[in-house]
């Protein structure tokens, strides 16, 4: 019972969290001083703006660069890194600097809401989580400022490279770059570089950093009794690491083969700008955001396969959304195990069915919330279908790429894809959870029932 009531106060606060956070920021970007020329941005795109940017989708209304001012800028700022590193994180920061003790309870958030398995070391864990972010934001800003500073100045090109390090990092896809984001730097191999490494670092989740720190350690330790080494990552880090690259380069080698000849495309570009091209594509499909291509350019076949990279995402407690590599991971391998008629496992390691129960869960959701969210968008904007499920693919899996849709979108449609973008962030589960007001006092057994399958 205390741990169903855990998991509702859980829950419960980061949706009201998140909540909060876009309204404020929307009071905020309705002000006058946030827009260009002083003259206030309507609330409806102020809205959408602020649940873009907490959410870290990066579908805008408005552009960005043409549309906000430098306190406008700087609002979005804020909302992407606390969007990114996440409601609890920030709460924790903020407790220990005010000099107030965690509590028990406290602690037991932090553990729910990062799904680790014990209470050690959650407070360190949240702090290393902070420094990380902004160490490697930084890193991320300083190397962007080489490019930036040289295209728009010192002052300028400073703080488009602390904003285009944090959008990039938190998978957001915001820029203060204009209407073609990254396209002007399509053959940029520094710009392109960085921006991919940050993605994925950013997407990667944090558990997985900490079990290569700790494996760097354990092997300074050894080095240091010349022990042999070796790097010994937990399942879960093999888990997203490998499907993380294995989705990266098999985007990037499908969107080569289909677009090679595509005029609209690769076709105009030179071998070695249409492969980093490629590799760009696939890694901001992680749910980045950002594009060197226009989306719309791309053939229906290859959007096709880009709206299933969206809907997988990034990694499990990480910046990234969707309904991450490992439940994917999972899902196959439940399916395939059961096709096969053996115990549902991966890289020698079985799953408890709790877990399996819980990946298919996720997967459920996230498919029904998409079909009615694109359903809905159909019948208020009469649209074209892929472009609508497109957007709504990179609304609920918190993308921010689009077909050329967002403009066109009807006030209904932009609170429509408001809500696909809030409940992508929260999650479905976590939604569900929050609005559920029965649980359950007791295990109850039911007896066995048959029903055919297929």
């Amino acid at each position: 019972m205390k741990k169903k009531k855990l998991l509702f106060t859980t829950t419960r606060m980061i949706a009201i969290g998140f909540f909060a956070a876009i309204l404020l920021g929307t009071v905020l970007l309705s002000l006058p001083i946030a827009a260009k020329g002083r003259s206030a941005v309507p609330i409806i795109d102020a809205l959408f703006t602020a649940t873009s940017s907490t959410c870290v989708t990066g579908l805008t209304t408005v552009v960005t660069a043409h549309s906000w001012s430098l306190f406008g800028q700087i609002v979005i700022l804020l909302l992407i890194q606390f969007g990114g590193l996440g409601i609890v994180t920030f709460t924790t920061t903020i407790l220990l600097l005010l000099g107030r003790r965690i509590s028990l309870q406290d602690r037991l958030l932090i553990q729910e809401a990062y799904n680790l398995d014990t209470l050690q070391g959650l407070v360190r864990i949240t702090i290393r989580i902070v420094k990380g972010a902004l160490f490697v934001e930084g890193i991320g800003a300083i190397l962007y400022s080489i490019q930036f500073i040289r295209d728009f100045g010192f002052l300028r090109g400073v703080w488009y490279s602390i904003f285009h390090a944090v959008s990039a990092f938190c998978n957001a896809g915001l820029d203060l770059l204009g209407t073609d984001s990254l396209a002007g730097y399509r053959g940029n191999v520094l710009v392109n570089i960085v921006t991919m490494l940050l993605i994925i670092l950013g997407g990667i989740g944090f558990p997985v950093w900490w079990d290569f720190l700790d494996n760097l350690h354990r092997m300074r330790r050894k080095h240091k009794r010349n022990e042999p080494m070796k790097f010994q990552f937990c399942l879960h880090s093999r888990i997203a690491v490998s499907a993380t690259i294995v989705l990266v380069i098999s985007g990037a080698l499908l969107t080569f083969l289909m677009e090679y000849d595509n005029p609209e495309t690769l076709a105009s570009l030179p071998f070695g700008e249409r492969v980093m091209a490629c590799l760009f594509q696939s890694v901001t499909l992680r749910t980045a955001g950002f594009q060197t291509i226009p989306q719309q350019s791309f053939r229906d076949g290859t959007s096709m396969i880009f709206l299933l990279l969206m809907l997988i995402g990034g990694s499990p407690s990480g910046t990234a959304g969707g309904i991450k590599t490992v439940t994917a991971v999972l899902v196959f391998a439940s399916v395939l195990s059961t096709v096969k008629g053996k115990e549902t496992g991966f890289m020698k390691r079985k799953f408890s069915a709790r877990t399996e129960k819980k990946a298919f869960a996720v997967l459920g959701v996230s498919l029904g919330a998409l079909f009615v969210l694109t359903t809905l968008l159909l019948v208020v904007q009469k649209s074209d279908f892929l472009d609508t499920l497109y957007e709504m693919v990179s609304a609920v899996a918190t993308v921010g790429l689009s077909r050329n849709f967002t403009g066109s979108l009807k006030t209904a449609g932009k609170l429509i894809v408001v809500l696909g973008m809030y409940l992508g962030r929260i999650g479905p589960i976590t939604m569900a959870l929050a609005v559920n007001k029965k649980h359950s006092g007791g295990k109850i057994a039911y007896p066995e029932g048959k029903v055919l399958i297929g």
